[in-house]
C-alpha cells in the first residue's frame, strides 16, 4: 500500500512540470505580437504589391475600317435633327480626322497650333509644311494648313488647300465652311451659298451654315441676282 502512494506521488510529480510549461506557452503564446490563432504570422512588413500586367492597347484600325466609322458618324449625323445629339456625332468625327495613327504628326500638329495660337504664324507653317510633307494623305494637315493661310488673310493659298482636303475628305465640312467664308468675303455670294448648301447635305442640323443661307439667300433675292 505504501509503495503504491508513492509510485502515484511520483507520477503527479512528474504531470504537474508539464501541464504548467503548457500552461506558460499558451498563455505566451496569446500575449505574443504578431502570432496569429490560425498559424499566419504577421512580421509586420508590407507584402509587395503583386502589379496586374497592362493590358494591351487595342492595334490601330485599318483604313478600311476608318472609313467604316465615319460612314456610320456621318450617317447619324445626316439623319438627326437634334441639335445637341448632331454636336456630340460632330465631335467624334472631329476626333476621327484629327487621328493621325503617328506620334511624329501628331506632336508636329501640336506644336504649330500652339505657335497659331501665340501668332507665331511663319513657325507654324514651317511644322505643317513638315506634316505634309511627311503625310499628304492626312487630310487634316491640310485643312490646317489651310485655316493659317486664312488666319494670314492669303485667301489664294488656303482655297488651294482646301481643294487638298476636299480631294481627300468630300465631306469634310470644316473645310467647306471656310471656303464659304472666303468666297462671300471676296464678294462670290452666290458660290458662297452654294457651298453652304453642300455644308447642309452632309450636316443638316449645322446652325451656322443655315443662318449664312437663310442671310445670303435674302441678300440674294434682294439683289436680284
Amino acid at each position: 500500500m505504501l509503495l503504491l502512494v508513492r509510485l502515484t506521488f511520483a507520477v503527479l510529480l512528474s504531470v504537474v512540470p508539464a501541464i504548467g510549461a503548457n500552461a506558460a506557452f499558451a498563455q505566451e503564446t496569446q500575449l505574443a505580437p504578431g502570432v496569429d490563432p490560425s498559424g499566419d504570422i504577421d512580421t509586420g512588413i508590407p507584402l509587395p504589391k503583386v502589379e496586374k500586367p497592362e493590358a494591351k492597347k487595342p492595334p490601330p484600325k485599318t483604313a478600311f475600317e476608318f472609313a467604316k466609322d465615319l460612314d456610320g458618324l456621318f450617317g447619324q449625323l445626316k439623319r438627326t435633327r437634334d441639335h445637341k445629339l448632331a454636336d456630340r456625332i460632330s465631335t467624334q468625327i472631329w476626333e476621327k480626322w484629327q487621328t493621325s495613327n503617328s506620334k511624329s504628326i501628331d506632336l508636329l500638329t501640336h506644336w504649330a497650333r500652339a505657335a497659331s495660337g501665340r501668332k507665331q504664324f511663319d513657325a507654324a507653317l514651317d511644322l505643317l509644311d513638315q506634316v505634309i510633307v511627311l503625310r499628304p494623305e492626312y487630310a487634316e494637315g491640310w485643312n490646317q494648313r489651310a485655316t493659317l493661310h486664312f488666319q494670314r488673310k492669303d485667301f489664294r493659298k488656303s482655297i488651294a488647300d482646301i481643294e487638298k482636303v476636299l480631294a481627300l475628305e468630300p465631306r469634310h465640312y470644316g473645310a467647306l465652311s471656310g471656303l464659304a467664308v472666303i468666297l462671300e468675303q471676296l464678294g462670290n455670294e452666290k458660290q458662297a451659298l452654294q457651298t453652304w448648301y453642300r455644308v447642309l447635305s452632309v450636316y443638316p442640323s449645322n446652325r451656322s451654315a443655315g443662318r449664312a443661307v437663310v442671310r445670303l439667300e435674302e441678300e440674294l433675292a434682294g439683289s436680284g441676282i
